[in-house]
């Protein structure tokens, strides 16, 4: 077990970074507000192990929220960016590298005609919206409580993600006229999005959707659940857009639509387009993405958009997307959601595994999760006391309940077996705990 000395040299910098950064921290997860305890500040990361400013080295299951599924700084992309900072770093004009990006995205995913790059899945997610309502002359969309789709003003009424973890599920400074356009329904709930269609008839320009909801922990969609959103968006000329900012890459090469047979008239993509740098995507019918600037009306523009080392980290990253890959990613996702489930069972701790493919979440909860109410009424201490032990054993998941636990292909079973070595001490710690209080 890793011991932690008083002051260590994380607890140093976040005493630090809070007289800087507002709660130490440029993105609010990070402060581990919801586990307790000192973040540890990250020196450097290889393979499927970050290491600490302290020395201590994890086992990684965030993998920098998910677009890592190469493992941390591979050979071949080390090599790829050196070679490219020697040709420049920004030019804010056009390249080949985003061509053959586009391609290649195209051809992974026939569903999307054309394509826009930008830096973010926030950025993709909103200028997708503006495009959906541009194009249907509607300003009311839908989206699904416990579903984030970044800090867009319009998606952050009954977000997931930070939102959740910090028990704020809407946020101050967006404006109320925002906040009466954006409808929210129940994830896996098809009956709740056809009375909002219902009721709002004519008026709704899109249903926004992660095919396999990952910010509020992962919850993959129920049977029929996504053919229905497929149907009821074409009923009421409604565009349907997938945010695969998550899923895209990760649960298959074509994503989820191609996993799920649907095709939506936008997706949204980022964090494994670019290997790990900061890049984003939107792209879909090209009767739609054409409306776009500068061959249409609707404006969207950035100067780091299509940037070459984020080209060239995706075009890498893509390119070593193969079946063994994924094969192999499932197997390991199946192990350690096992191996957990095991655990909880060996011990008596109240657990349930969602996993899909590379991705899982353990909620401390009793019965099954499959929305957000029931993913809420998990037992967030619990998970926190968890998360800790987990930590001091020398596995790094994510600070938070809701959010999904990452593989990599520089994990291995070793890696995983490590991980459940570690779930079952730590659960057999909790359960005594439990025990003695009751004493």
């Amino acid at each position: 077990m890793i011991s932690f000395p008083a002051m260590s040299a994380s607890k140093r910098l976040f005493t630090q970074a809070k007289r800087i950064l507002p709660g130490g921290v440029n993105s609010p997860v990070r402060a581990f507000s919801a586990v307790g305890g000192t973040p540890p500040f990250i020196r450097r990361a290889r393979g499927a192990r970050v290491v600490d400013e302290d020395g201590r080295s994890y086992v990684d299951f965030v993998m920098s929220w998910g677009p890592m599924i190469h493992g941390h700084a591979p050979a071949g992309l080390r090599r790829a960016l050196r070679d490219a900072v020697e040709r420049g770093t920004s030019f804010g004009a056009p390249t080949a590298l985003e061509v053959e990006l586009g391609r290649t995205v195209r051809r992974l995913m026939p569903s999307i005609e054309r394509v826009r790059f930008v830096n973010s899945g926030t950025e993709a997610t909103m200028s997708a919206l503006r495009l959906g309502r541009a194009v249907t002359g509607r300003d009311r969309i839908i989206k699904f409580a416990g579903c984030y789709h970044g800090h867009g003003d319009a998606f952050l009424v009954q977000a997931g993600s930070g939102a959740t973890t910090l028990g704020v599920p809407t946020s101050p400074g967006v404006p109320r006229a925002v906040a009466a356009d954006t409808l929210v329904a129940r994830y896996n709930d098809l009956d709740s999005v056809e009375q909002l269609f219902k009721k709002h008839r004519h008026r709704i320009a899109a249903l926004i959707v992660e095919p396999i909801a990952g910010n509020m922990g992962v919850v993959p969609p129920a049977g029929g659940f996504l053919e229905g959103l497929r149907a009821l968006t074409s009923q009421h000329d409604a565009l349907l857009i997938f945010d695969e900012v998550i899923s895209g890459f990760r649960a298959s090469s074509g994503g989820a639509q191609e996993q799920f047979g649907i095709r939506p008239d936008l997706t949204c993509l980022g964090k494994i387009i670019g290997g790990g740098l900061p890049v984003g995507a939107y792209g879909g019918r090209r009767d739609l993405m054409e409306q776009i600037a500068p061959t249409g009306p609707v404006y969207q523009a950035g100067t780091l958009s299509g940037n070459p080392l984020a080209m060239t980290a995706g075009n890498w990253a893509l390119a070593q997307l193969t079946p063994a890959l994924y094969a192999r990613l499932d197997r390991l996702g199946q192990r350690l959601a096992s191996g957990l489930a095991d655990a909880s069972q060996q011990t008596g701790i109240d657990v349930q595994i969602n996993v899909h493919g590379s991705v899982l979440t353990p909620f401390f909860a009793g019965a099954p999760v499959q929305d957000y109410d029931t993913a809420t009424r998990a037992n967030t201490a619990a998970y926190a006391r968890f998360f800790r032990g987990m930590l001091a054993r020398g596995i790094y998941p994510p600070p938070s309940q809701f959010e999904g636990w990452f593989l990599s292909g520089a994990h291995t079973l070793q890696h995983v077996e490590r991980a459940v070595d570690a779930a079952r001490a730590t659960m057999k710690a909790m359960r005594r705990r439990q025990q003695a209080s009751r004493r």
